[in-house]
């Protein structure tokens, strides 16, 4: 193992003593890989350990949380894209190796980069003025994920300078950068809580956007679309005897949810010290027994709704609304500004976005709806693919967990192209864009 110089030989020891014990289980699950961590227990442990197999995109079928006392043991029950068990060993083998060194290891940041976080109230149109006034000012988009919910909206942006191709350091230009966008996000009638500024942080994006999202309170905002969700339930309640509070969450299953809803948790400064996840078919089932930090329940019932007005948030946030389009093509100056101008034009509302470069090619991905956040007519969405390019922008289902309906009726789970999906392709592709292998094949 190699240490970070800042630590000295007692840390070292102590780290030792400490690392999380991994152990990977093929034969014990007929449907899944169980995934079994024994660690020292702190606060976050639980989070890390979820982060690192959603970054991957490894669907958690079923979980057991303990960690009474000073010891942490988790048991996760993970599949691939396809439900299939892990057989790759460089995967697996990455995996123990992050899962065995997140006691000291930190999120990754993104060298050469400058990181821009914008909320704001949500608009048809936004994304496309903010995209254009980044083109505007030289900057390229190497990597965005943008968020929307309740009316607001909340993105992490990494540009380049165009010219130098590296972060910018011109104090003078990124006061320029900030002001020209929050002009932007005010718009006519967000004066006060639009907000924009350099990020200097190395939390995880996602984890980063829930907090962004939490800060503008969300949670406590209307849909400016009332829509029925009578399938997401969230029920908080007290068990004294015991000391904890137990907070149990049903809802449609969909890949990150058990992430979202620890992120949340531990950012509102709980400890989940027993937990027990279930999937069945499309459905989740979780329960938390949880503390605050100081080792006591929730207190009020003003706290209770607290708490259930959040997770249902953070459910919310990236529950996918709209059309899924991915956009594959060649990156250039200024294509964001003008495809999302395309959208706009056409009265398409980007909901979702992820944005991602890969050497000289864009890898995009956007939810769309129509201006009102219904669905989009198909053929809008036609004649936007038209206009953009046909083999750049295609129109695609929701991979992952929704191809348990395929594999149920025997059906193959096909991928881009009709192309099988498999873990040695979507997981080191993953671990490709996150930097950690030099290529795949």
């Amino acid at each position: 193992m190699e240490w970070p110089s800042y630590l000295d030989e007692y840390q070292k020891l102590v780290i030792r003593m400490n690392t999380p014990r991994v152990m990977f289980d093929n034969a014990g699950c007929s449907n899944a890989t169980r995934v079994t961590i024994d660690s020292a227990r702190r606060h976050g442990i639980l989070l890390e350990a979820v982060q690192v197999l959603t970054d991957l995109n490894l669907s958690i079928k079923k979980a057991y949380i303990s960690s009474d006392g000073q010891w942490f043991m988790d048991v996760f029950h993970v599949t691939d894209l396809n439900g299939n068990k892990l057989t790759d060993e460089s995967v697996i083998n990455y995996i123990e190796q992050s899962l065995g060194t997140i006691h000291y290891t930190s999120s990754r940041s993104i060298e050469g980069l400058t990181a821009l976080e914008l909320t704001g109230t949500d608009r048809v149109g936004l994304l496309s003025e903010v995209f254009a006034v980044l083109a505007d000012l030289q900057c390229n988009v190497v990597e965005s994920k943008v968020w929307t919910h309740n009316g607001r909206i909340a993105s992490l942006i990494h540009v380049k300078d165009c010219d130098s191709g590296s972060q910018i350091e011109d104090c003078r230009k990124i006061n320029r950068i900030e002001a020209r966008l929050r002009n932007v996000l005010k718009g006519d009638n967000d004066i006060k809580s639009a907000k924009t500024s350099i990020s200097m942080s190395v939390t995880h994006t996602e984890r980063r956007l829930h907090q962004m999202m939490f800060a503008d309170r969300d949670y406590e905002r209307k849909p400016i679309i009332s829509k029925s969700n009578d399938s997401l339930v969230v029920l908080v309640q007290n068990c004294l005897e015991r000391g904890y509070s137990v907070v149990n969450v049903q809802c449609k299953d969909r890949m990150k949810l058990l992430f979202d809803v620890v992120c949340t948790l531990t950012d509102m400064q709980y400890v989940v010290f027993h937990a027990t996840i279930n999937t069945a078919a499309d459905r989740a089932c979780m329960e938390f027994f949880i503390k605050h930090t100081d080792g006591t329940p929730i207190s009020s019932e003003a706290e209770k709704q607290r708490v259930i007005l959040c997770l249902q948030a953070s459910i919310e946030r990236r529950a996918s609304q709209g059309v899924r389009l991915e956009l594959c093509t060649s990156d250039r100056a200024g294509l964001l500004a003008d495809v999302t101008r395309t959208f706009r034009e056409n009265g398409l509302n980007v909901t979702r976005a992820e944005i991602s470069t890969t050497g000289d090619t864009a890898l995009n991905v956007f939810y769309v709806t129509d201006a009102a956040g219904n669905a989009a007519d198909s053929k809008i969405i036609e004649g936007v693919r038209q206009k953009i390019g046909l083999n750049d922008l295609k129109v695609k289902e929701l991979p992952l967990i929704y191809h348990q309906k395929a594999e149920e009726k025997g059906e193959p789970t096909v991928g881009v192209g009709g192309a099988m999906l498999s873990l040695g392709s979507l997981v080191m592709r993953n671990l490709y864009n996150l930097g950690l292998i030099r290529s795949y094949s």
